[in-house]
């Protein structure tokens, strides 16, 4: 360990973090780091007050997804470090490095029961890639560089560093290593020539491909060697829900987002396969569906560079443990190029038989699709679409234009609530120079609105886009669908079109709360729509507005998301109205 001068633990964790590359913190202070916050001033990061710590896990979350970068959270002891937990299950599921940093009681405290005391590491723990909970000053530099490796090599996720407010006050000469070896940790795995040569023979040799991109594709860098790869076989691409933006979807072999609200095509293709180049998913069951019907006629290669992911939800005929990107670069040169031309044709039909499509329901009344097809419009494609989860995170995966990776913000396996706004912040502070634009429901914005105002302090360019349909409406189209129509704590207005006692009128409008003005109030510009013929407009002008702007737009409450896969059901069981 080399030592340099003597300065406090809290000055050598932010030396530490300055050499880590941190170049933005988010965070929120308590009394367990206020010497760590004493220290911030003179950083050589900026320092980002989220309003309440679930948010600004969020926002680190998001950040990390724009740039591929660690995202990076401070917060206090106790009820700072537990708020955080929801944000280190999302960032967990989806394998997104973060390096969250949580004040501790003093070491001699421990087990006493003392304020804001809680066993962070061991709550954490269930949610998180790895837990440190720092014994001295020492420690500290080298414990950072440490979580910020871990973070990052292997499949990527979230560390918690544990520091005890002691062991922040106390002196130490220790400095940050120029190098991490960890005798235990040596996730880099590479593919053998012989699995090389058999997926080159399988590419080679099929009549009926498919590429099944995941969201390793994106963090290990690879959308372009996919897209090599695709044309250069002339394989069809389809993509998880963490894989869009992987693979252009205007490109004609894209077939977009497959599974439960995929399109028929991407579902059908898999489905008659006769080989699934699978790279850098998790096989989720809102992919597969029914498991024992998946892929059935399908010689299956599964290229992860989790070892634990091979083989755990679904066989691999062939697995292969190893960086996505350093396997398609290095099959490239012995794949033949090949045309498909039957393969691709029956596709084609397939996409002109079930494209995807909706109706209006009721005259004058906006379709939720028409929203995000009007956001695609404004922004010609090119924005930073960042979505809260439920109805409106499926229509921005069907409707919007992926055509770049890290431009698709959303959470995945973990489907949190609340995600959508504080994430869409953390990636403009990443981007400044892109357009970041947020699409929330109605109920998710509500968890985690008071973050609009972070938008507003640091004059960030992000739209939010409220899609209001007065029900949490996933839950209501689940309700609607397999729990014969009873609405049980899905309508979030006592008064509008969704009120129990008028499920089936059509009211005037009451709005609860008030979007526009819960914007305005925290310094944004807002507006409101309710015609279908103003939507363009109002969202054009809110989308060039240069600081943070909001829309609220009033949709159609009873409208679903097709395709549709039931629970439990297979492919061949797709609802489509």
């Amino acid at each position: 360990m080399k030592k340099k001068e003597m300065r406090s633990g809290a000055k050598a964790l932010v030396e530490s973090l300055e050499k880590a590359g941190v170049d933005t913190l988010f965070g929120y202070p308590g009394g367990a780091v206020l010497d760590i916050f004493n220290c911030i001033p003179e950083a050589k990061f900026s320092f980002v007050l989220g309003r309440h710590e679930q948010g600004s896990a969020h926002m680190a979350d998001g950040y990390a997804r724009a740039t591929g970068k660690p995202g990076v959270c401070l917060v206090t002891s106790g009820p700072g470090a537990t708020n955080t937990i929801t944000g280190l299950a999302t960032a967990n599921v989806d394998g997104i490095p973060m390096v969250v940093i949580t004040g501790q009681v003093s070491l001699g405290l421990i087990g006493t029961d003392a304020f804001q005391e809680a066993d962070t590491t061991g709550i954490a723990r269930g949610v998180s890639k790895h837990c440190f909970l720092v014994q001295s000053a020492d420690e500290i530099p080298e414990t950072v560089a440490e979580a910020f490796y871990i973070a990052t090599h292997g499949k990527p996720g979230p560390v918690v560093i544990d520091i005890p407010k002691n062991c922040q006050q106390a002196l130490t000469s220790a400095e940050y290593p120029e190098r991490v070896s960890l005798r235990a940790y040596h996730p880099e795995s590479t593919a053998t020539t012989s699995q090389l040569n058999r997926l080159a023979k399988l590419i080679n040799e099929a009549k009926r491909p498919v590429l099944y991109a995941g969201g390793g594709v994106i963090s290990s860098g690879a959308a372009k060697n996919l897209a090599e790869l695709a044309r250069r076989a002339q394989i069809p691409v389809t993509t998880t829900l963490m894989g869009l933006g992987s693979f252009d979807e205007r490109d004609p072999l894209a077939l977009g987002l497959s599974g439960m609200h995929g399109s028929a095509a991407a579902n059908w293709a898999i489905r008659d396969a006769d080989l699934i180049l699978a790279f850098g998913v998790r096989f989720s069951d809102r992919v597969t569906a029914k498991i024992s019907e998946y892929a059935k006629n399908a010689t299956l290669v599964h290229v992860d560079c989790d070892p634990a992911s091979l083989n755990k939800n679904v066989p691999a005929d062939l697995g292969i443990v190893a960086d996505v990107k350093d396997v398609i670069t290095t099959v490239l040169s012995r794949v033949k190029a090949a045309e498909h031309k039957d393969w691709l044709k029956r596709i084609e039909g397939w996409k002109k038989e079930k494209p995807l499509a909706y109706k209006p329901m009721h005259k004058g009344v906006i379709m939720p699709q028409a929203v995000i097809e009007s956001i695609d419009r404004a922004t010609k494609g090119e924005a930073i679409l960042v979505t809260d989860v439920g109805q409106h995170q499926m229509w921005a995966a069907q409707y919007f234009r992926h055509n770049a990776p890290r431009h698709f913000l959303t959470s995945g396996g973990m489907g949190t609530m609340g995600f959508g706004i504080p994430a869409a912040i953390g990636a403009a502070m990443a981007k400044p120079g892109e357009k970041v634009v947020a699409v929330c429901g109605d109920g998710g914005a509500q968890m985690t609105f008071e973050e609009l105002v972070v938008a507003v302090e640091h004059k960030l360019p992000v739209t939010f886009v409220v899609i209001n349909n007065e029900c949490l409406g996933m839950v209501r189209q689940w309700q609607e669908l397999f729990y014969s129509k009873r609405y049980s704590g899905s309508i979030l207005s006592s008064k509008g079109r969704m009120a129990p006692e008028h499920i089936d009128e059509d009211l005037g409008y009451d709005y609860l709360p008030d979007f526009c003005r819960l914007a305005e109030a925290h310094g944004a510009k807002a507006w409101r729509v309710i015609d279908p013929g103003k939507l363009d407009a109002v969202v054009k002008k809110a989308v060039a507005t240069k600081g943070p702007s909001l829309v609220e737009a009033i949709v159609e409450p009873r409208a679903n998301v097709y395709p549709m896969i039931p629970g439990g059901k297979s492919v061949s069981e797709m609802v489509f109205d």
